[in-house]
C-alpha cells in the first residue's frame, strides 16, 4: 500500500491538525493506545505509565481484559489506575464477548469508561489447554450487552481480523464501533503455543491481515467507526490505515516493548517522535487534517490487491480519488 508523495503541499506542518472528537471528547491525535494488560503489579506499572503517556498527548487508551478483576476484586486496582491518572481521558473498558451482560457493566463502571471493547478471541481460546470451546450464542450475548451498555460498544479482534462478513452480524447485532485486530501484530496462537512448550506452527499465520480486514469493512458502506490495530507500528502505517478510512489506529505493542527496554523516562520521547513523523506524512500528502487524507489517493498493490480482488472489492475505490 502507497501513499502519493505530493511535492507542492502549500502546508505549514504547525497548521496540521489531527484532533478530533471521538466519544464525546476531545482527542488531539487519531492513536489508541490498545487493551495489552492488567491483573499483576507488574501490568499495574504499564498501565499507569501508558495512562499518562495518553494523558499527556491527548490519546485514547484500552486496558487489558477486566475479566480478573470482575472476578477478584483485589486485582481491581490494575485497572482503575489508569482513570486515576487520566482522569478527563476516553478510555475504553475490555472485556470477553462471552461474559455475562452483568460483568460487561462492572468492567465499565470499573473505570468509568468511555465504551466497552468486546473482544473477540477464538483461535486463542482454542489454542489454551484451559480455553473456551462453546461459541455458540455469542451473537445474541453481544447483542444483550449492546442494549444495556450505558456506553458504545466496540466489537474487538484480538490478532485475527474481521471479516465483511463478520462485520455484518455484528452490525446486525447493534455494533457500531470496530476494531480490527488484524492478524500482523501481536500473535496469541503463538504466545499461547510457547506457553504450554508447544512448537506446532501451523496455525501461526492464522487470519486476516490488518489492511484487508480494514479494507472489507470500509467497503462495505456502512455508518461504523473503525480503529485500525494489529501490527500498527510507525508513523506510516498509521497514515496508510488512516488514508483508508480509519478513523483511528490501534498501538500497544510497540509502547510495551519501549516501555519494559528503555523505561517509561523515554516512553514520552519515543512519541513525540512518533507523532512528528505522523504529522510530517500528512503535510507530504497535502493532508491539513484527517477528513483531508481520507479523500487522498492509495495504491494498493501486490498480495492485498490480489486479496481483496478474489473478494470482488474494488481496490480503485482508493486509487480514484
Amino acid at each position: 500500500m502507497y501513499l502519493l508523495h505530493h511535492a507542492v503541499p502549500e502546508l505549514d506542518f504547525d497548521s496540521i491538525d489531527l484532533s478530533q472528537d471521538f466519544l464525546g471528547k476531545p482527542l488531539q491525535y487519531p492513536l489508541l493506545i490498545n487493551a495489552i494488560t492488567g491483573g499483576t503489579e507488574m501490568s499495574k506499572e504499564i498501565n499507569r505509565a501508558l495512562a499518562l503517556l495518553a494523558r499527556d498527548f491527548g490519546l485514547a487508551m484500552a486496558v487489558g481484559s477486566q475479566s480478573i478483576a470482575v472476578t477478584d476484586r483485589k486485582r481491581k486496582p490494575t485497572f482503575t489506575v489508569v482513570r486515576e491518572v487520566n482522569p478527563d481521558g476516553i478510555i475504553l473498558a475490555n472485556i470477553s464477548a462471552l461474559a455475562r451482560p452483568e460483568e460487561a457493566l462492572q468492567a465499565v463502571e470499573m473505570i468509568a469508561a468511555d465504551a466497552l471493547q468486546l473482544h473477540l478471541n477464538v483461535p486463542q481460546e482454542l489454542a489454551m489447554r484451559e480455553g473456551e470451546r462453546h461459541f455458540s450464542g455469542m451473537l445474541d450475548n453481544i447483542a444483550r450487552i449492546a442494549a444495556l451498555s450505558p456506553v458504545p460498544v466496540i466489537a474487538k479482534e484480538v490478532g485475527f481480523g474481521l471479516s465483511r462478513e463478520s462485520v455484518k452480524q455484528l452490525y446486525e447485532a447493534g455494533v457500531r464501533l470496530f476494531d480490527t485486530g488484524g492478524q500482523g501484530g501481536t500473535n496469541f496462537i503463538v504466545i499461547e503455543n510457547l506457553r504450554q512448550g508447544c512448537f506446532d506452527h501451523e496455525l501461526d499465520c492464522w487470519g486476516l491481515p490488518t489492511a484487508v480486514s480494514l479494507a472489507e469493512i470500509v467497503a462495505l458502506g456502512l455508518p461504523v467507526k473503525i480503529i485500525a490495530s494489529g501490527g500498527i507500528r510507525t508513523a506510516v502505517d498509521a497514515a496508510k490505515a488512516l488514508c483508508m478510512g480509519a478513523a483511528l489506529v490501534g498501538m500497544a505493542g510497540p509502547l510495551v516493548k519501549h516501555y519494559v527496554q528503555k523505561g517509561s523516562d523515554s516512553l514520552s520521547t519515543f512519541m513525540e517522535q512518533w507523532l512528528y513523523r505522523l504529522k510530517a506524512i500528512f503535510l507530504m500528502t497535502s493532508s491539513p487534517d484527517l477528513a483531508a487524507i481520507h479523500e487522498k489517493p492509495l495504491i494498493i498493490l501486490g498480495h492485498t490487491r490480489a486479496w481483496l480482488e478474489a473478494r470482488h472489492i474494488d481496490c480503485d475505490l482508493w486509487s480514484r480519488r
